[in-house]
């Protein structure tokens, strides 16, 4: 189990060829695996490998070709590397053979909603992150629309934690992510920012991923590839409302801004 008394970075390892930041850098095995040790050397305390693209407008791709993409390097890391591993997939059949190959959390967009998933998580015992969405990736962002963006939310999250834990899923086993970019206007995610500690009444811990993400594109006015500084801003604000895992695909400046906050609200790590 992961000790979460700090919060801790989850480091972001695309091996797809149309992710929104990095799409085809990281395809090839070597240069996964090469990145996946160079994260880990900067504190990652999670590899969260994904196949297949959830971006705006993503095209869904079969489980034999996301498998084919991210099963290898899960191998390649757990042989390689002494860190968590989670694999970022909705497809019940990818979770199973990501597991197999050495994954230990299952990271889904769809909160494990598709028929069999969460049979699949609770069978293996793994670690569960579940994200909120609006719709799906292909037109999540066409016109989103929430009377009370934090309370529905909150409701879908609390719901299918529940569900998850009447599938035979541990309760402490379970993270929860509001799903910032995930069918939300700039507005909901920066509600959702603003009143973030109200999730803190669901009982698990919150996972937040900001990194290199359209708000902070429509804040700056910055390109993907320069969005650190106001990724680092935002993260600092996520942890100082009680995020405790940030994903990230920037390990090393975002664990920097971790540790600092950190040191003022828990003090300095002895």
């Amino acid at each position: 189990m992961i000790d979460l008394s700090r919060p801790v970075v989850m480091g972001i390892l695309n091996v797809t060829p149309d992710s929104f930041s990095d799409g085809g850098r990281y395809a090839a095995l070597e240069a996964a695996l090469e990145r996946a040790r160079q994260m880990v050397a900067e504190g990652a305390a999670i590899i969260d490998v994904g196949g297949q693209s959830t971006r705006p407008g993503a095209v869904e791709v079969e489980a034999s070709v996301e498998m084919g993409r991210a099963i290898p390097v899960i191998e390649g890391i757990a042989a390689g590397c002494d860190v968590a591993i989670s694999i970022d997939t909705s497809k019940p059949s990818v979770m199973r053979a990501a597991v197999a190959a050495g994954a230990c959390i299952i990271n889904d967009v769809y909160a494990l909603r598709e028929p069999g998933a969460r049979a699949v998580a609770a069978e293996a015992q793994a670690g569960v992150c579940l994200m909120h969405m609006q719709g799906e990736p292909r037109t999540m962002q066409d016109s989103p629309h929430y009377n009370d963006v934090v309370g529905e939310v909150m409701q879908f999250l609390s719901h299918e934690r529940r569900a998850c834990i009447d599938a035979g899923i541990a309760s402490d086993a379970i993270a929860l992510d509001p799903g910032f970019g995930f069918g939300k206007t700039l507005e909901h995610n920066l509600t959702l920012l603003r009143e973030l500690r109200r999730f803190t009444a669901l009982d698990a811990p919150l996972l937040v991923g900001v990194s290199r993400k359209s708000v902070i594109g429509k804040i700056l006015g910055k390109t993907v590839q320069d969005r650190l500084y106001g990724a680092l801003g935002l993260t600092a604000l996520a942890v100082a409302n009680g995020a405790r895992i940030i994903r990230s695909h920037d390990v090393a400046p975002t664990l920097d801004a971790l540790r600092s906050v950190s040191a003022v609200l828990q003090g300095p790590e002895a």
